[in-house]
């Protein structure tokens, strides 16, 4: 679904529900894993070892790390337009409820889909949760993450002060 028209920070609570859609297609290939693997240290060989993967793993070849799966969750939000144009600055509050359902073998195209599900008022802006799915778009039914996110939405206000915000 489009952002809708009337999609600002004043009225980012009457949001609430709202799907925004799914992004474009995410190639996780080994290349993006093995950049992942080298970015975070988390070089296990079920990532990383096509070789051993293929013959002595339980998934048949590699497989994504579940933390390359949520870290594509920012980049959805921005995608989709889940933030409105008038926010002044977004910053990521973290997750809540992360589960990894099912294995992201190596040359899976993922798309996520995003929903918001609450907007709590904070001093200097909006804390939004947004509910956030992964799925293969060869089985858009298999589930492959679900993702409970937050962040800290502010207006033009609220950036030029230094607010403490407080869950």
């Amino acid at each position: 679904m489009p952002t809708p028209s009337n999609y600002c920070l004043d009225t980012l609570q009457e949001h609430v529900g709202h799907h925004f859609g799914v992004t474009t297609p995410i190639l996780l290939d080994q290349k993006r894993i093995d950049g992942f693997a080298q970015c975070t240290g988390d070089t296990q060989r079920i990532q990383v070892d096509v070789d051993r993967a293929r013959t002595q793993g339980p998934f048949d070849g590699t497989i994504a790390h579940g933390m390359l799966l949520l870290s594509l969750v920012p980049t959805a939000h921005f995608e989709l337009g889940v933030y409105p144009s008038d926010a002044a600055n977004v910053l990521n509050y973290g997750f809540d409820r992360v589960r990894f359902l099912a294995p992201v073998p190596a040359g899976t195209r993922v798309q996520l889909r995003v929903e918001v599900t609450d907007v709590t008022p904070k001093t200097g802006g909006f804390l939004v949760r947004c509910k956030n799915t992964a799925h293969s778009i060869v089985d858009p039914s298999k589930t492959l993450m679900v993702a409970d996110s937050l962040a800290m939405v502010m207006g033009a206000t609220a950036a030029t002060a230094a607010t403490v915000v407080t869950a």
